[in-house]
């Protein structure tokens, strides 16, 4: 399996009254991460949607919080495919602190749906076979 890596840092905006980043916005730098993997293998969410008539959702998560982030902290985002089935996408992602220990751990299930319809779809053959070996 291959992994992805996508640096963050930590902006006062993502911060809570405490000053640890704010749970929900894991998900947002997963995400970010996500979209940055597609891109690194070729495609990027408007070209898949105007072009390929695809949309990619989450359909579901499952985090484990594990240490706090803090304002400034550079952080990066670990992704790796586990899993592809027909139309859809399995990943395990992860934000680890400069030392590259874990914060944050999920499993995050995306499917491909048709942009017109937003019904399932199968992934299209050519980003089918852009995946690592992990994700055939």
């Amino acid at each position: 399996m291959t992994e992805f890596r996508w640096p963050v840092r930590v902006y006062y905006e993502d911060t809570d009254a405490a000053g640890l980043v704010y749970h929900g916005n894991y998900l947002k730098y997963m995400e970010r991460a996500r979209t940055e993997w597609l891109r690194a293998i070729g495609y990027s969410q408007d070209q898949l949607k105007t072009g390929e008539g695809v949309l990619f959702v989450v359909t579901q998560a499952n985090l484990r919080f594990l240490k706090p982030a803090r304002f400034d902290d550079r952080l990066e985002v670990r992704s790796i495919l586990r899993s592809a089935g027909g139309a859809s996408l399995g990943f395990a992602q992860s934000v680890c602190d400069a030392a590259g220990e874990a914060l944050c751990e999920a499993e995050v299930d995306v499917a491909c749906l048709d942009a017109a319809t937003m019904k399932p779809r199968r992934l299209p053959e050519q980003i089918r076979k852009e995946l690592p070996d992990a994700g055939r």
